[in-house]
């Protein structure tokens, strides 16, 4: 699977709270997500939840070289028959995305781009199974998606707190949103922007000074 530009912003902006002690990645792929937490965080104890039998062996695999593997489970499963004795102080996922766009003839690429193993309605119910009632959800969408997952999820008792909205470059229309949720219907408090690129082609002092503690290209 391949790692985004929109999926690293995603994990390393993605605001950690004092008391957050565990962690659930949902739909966890090769563990990119997972991997950026559990280096922001010290002692945080993290669950990544993948359907796909393939990329679960590769995040396994990716997480035992990894300094961080004594407090990362990996487990091959699927989020709708999921169960945890604790529930989670995070959640964050980064969905299949195209929920109307045509399928393509690759079955795994489908699934993991579209919205065809799980259903927005079935991951908002995941997450409000296993959120504490203080606990906070981060989850990157298309923006034209968001309006309509932002729809079931406050059907089902989970709020817009903060959103950072991802373009590319400052004079295009923004293409991702990472929203910040809870239970707690409080409106949202801050809206920020990052923009991803220069006019030079090289990236902006904001994305360099997100990424750096991942980038290592990144002086």
């Amino acid at each position: 699977m391949k790692v985004t530009t929109d999926a690293c912003i995603h994990g390393a902006w993605t605001p950690l709270q004092i008391q957050t002690k565990r962690i659930l990645d949902i739909g966890t792929g090769t563990g990119l997500l997972t991997l950026m937490l559990a280096q922001r965080t010290e002692n945080a104890l993290i669950d990544a939840v993948e359907y796909d039998a393939t990329a679960a062996e590769q995040a396994k695999e990716n997480v035992s070289h990894s300094h961080w593997s004594k407090r990362i489970t990996v487990l091959c499963n699927d989020i709708r028959d999921f169960e945890s004795p604790e529930k989670y102080d995070l959640i964050i996922c980064n969905p299949p995305f195209f929920d109307n766009a045509l399928l393509g003839p690759q079955h795994e690429k489908n699934r993991a781009r579209h919205t065809i193993a799980l259903s927005k309605e079935e991951l908002a119910a995941a997450i409000v199974k296993h959120l504490t009632p203080e606990g906070h959800v981060s989850i990157l969408l298309p923006v034209p998606e968001f309006k309509y997952w932002l729809g079931i999820a406050e059907v089902c008792g989970l709020h817009p707190r903060e959103l950072l909205l991802i373009r590319h470059r400052q004079e295009s229309e923004p293409k991702r949103i990472v929203a910040i949720m809870s239970r707690e219907q409080t409106g949202i408090s801050m809206e920020h922007q990052l923009t991803i690129m220069q006019e030079n082609n090289v990236y902006t002092d904001h994305f360099n000074e997100l990424l750096r503690p991942f980038y290592l290209n990144i002086p």
